[in-house]
């Protein structure tokens, strides 16, 4: 995966970004660097992540963008990303009133994300 291989050069090419996930009480500074595409930023269950960063870091801060999540948790998020972006390119989704995908996710205080019934 191009996140991947351009995680470990330290390098981002245009369309990606660079974040670093996790939280201070893990081992270590606790924060791992993830490249991720830009278009990751539009998808509602990103968007709440973003809110959770702004609301914890808020605006001012240099370097990459901080995720206030577990590394764990923003693997299972990429990864539900990836499916339903994947997903969405193959079939038709529903949509609700508001105009956005129906979610069977929620966030937890940590911005885990859940499926839930």
């Amino acid at each position: 995966m191009q996140g991947d291989h351009a995680e470990k050069r330290g390098k981002v090419k245009k369309g990606w970004l660079a974040v670093r996930v996790g939280q201070a009480e893990q081992q270590g500074d606790g924060f791992r660097r993830f490249v991720i595409p830009i278009a990751y930023l539009y998808h509602p269950l990103f968007e709440r992540l973003l809110e959770a960063a702004r609301d914890t870091y808020g605006y001012d801060s240099a370097g990459p963008l901080r995720l206030p999540c577990s590394v764990d948790e923003f693997l299972r998020l990429r990864a539900l990303v990836d499916r339903e972006m994947a997903h969405s390119h193959s079939s038709s989704h529903r949509v609700h009133a508001g105009g956005h995908q129906q979610h069977g996710y929620s966030f937890a205080p940590c911005t885990r994300a859940k499926v839930t019934s």
